[in-house]
C-alpha cells in the first residue's frame, strides 16, 4: 500500500471537522519551535503501528518540517501494519505555515534536525580538509568518511549523524 499525500486545505478541513489525528514525526525540539495547534508529537523513531491512535476511527495524518520524515514514518507504519489507512501531509509544517494557518510556539530555538546535520558535517569537513592542508594529508581521509556517510544517507534514507544528533539534549 503506497503513502497517500494531502494537502493544507484538505488537512484544515480534517481537522476543523474533527475527523483526523495529526502527529507530528519531528524532534521534541523542532517541535517546540513551531507547531501546528492539535498535533500530537511522536517522533520518527518512536511511532509504531501499535499505538491507539491507529484505532480511534479517525484519519492519521503524519507531518514533519517538510514532508520527507513523515513519508519515512507512513512507510514504516504500513511495513507494519499494511491495513492502516494513513496520510502524509505534503510539504509539512513548512506547507502549512505557507498558507498562513496558525502555528504554536513553545518558546524553543532550535534549528530543524535536517539542518543541525549540514551545519555540523559541513563544519567537520572544512575543519578536516583544513587540518589535511595545514597540517597532514591524513586529515582528509576523515572528509572521506563524511562523503561516505552522505551517499549512505542518500541511499538508504537512514543518516546516523541526523539519530545522534536527535538525542542531543538542546533537542529533547
Amino acid at each position: 500500500m503506497n503513502t497517500k499525500n494531502i494537502d493544507v486545505a484538505t488537512l484544515k478541513k480534517w481537522l476543523d471537522s474533527q475527523e483526523a489525528v495529526l502527529i507530528d514525526v519531528r524532534e521534541p525540539a523542532e517541535h517546540k519551535t513551531a507547531n501546528i495547534p492539535g498535533a500530537l508529537l511522536k517522533p520518527l523513531a518512536s511511532i509504531d503501528s501499535a499505538d491507539e491512535m491507529f484505532n480511534s476511527g479517525k484519519k492519521v495524518v503524519l507531518h514533519c518540517q517538510n514532508g520527507a520524515r513523515a513519508t519515512n514514518a507512513c512507510q514504516k507504519l504500513l511495513a507494519e501494519a499494511g491495513e492502516i489507512e494513513i496520510y502524509n501531509l505534503q510539504g509539512g509544517i513548512e506547507a502549512w505555515q505557507k498558507a498562513d494557518l496558525p502555528v504554536g510556539k513553545d518558546g524553543g530555538k532550535t534549528l530543524p534536525l535536517d539542518r543541525q546535520v549540514q551545519l555540523s558535517i559541513g563544519t567537520l569537513i572544512l575543519l578536516f580538509s583544513l587540518l589535511g592542508f595545514f597540517i597532514n594529508p591524513v586529515f582528509t581521509l576523515v572528509t572521506a568518511f563524511f562523503g561516505i556517510g552522505l551517499i549512505n544517507a542518500g541511499l538508504t534514507n537512514w543518516c546516523g549523524l541526523a539519530r545522534l544528533i536527535a538525542k542531543m539534549p538542546w533537542n529533547q
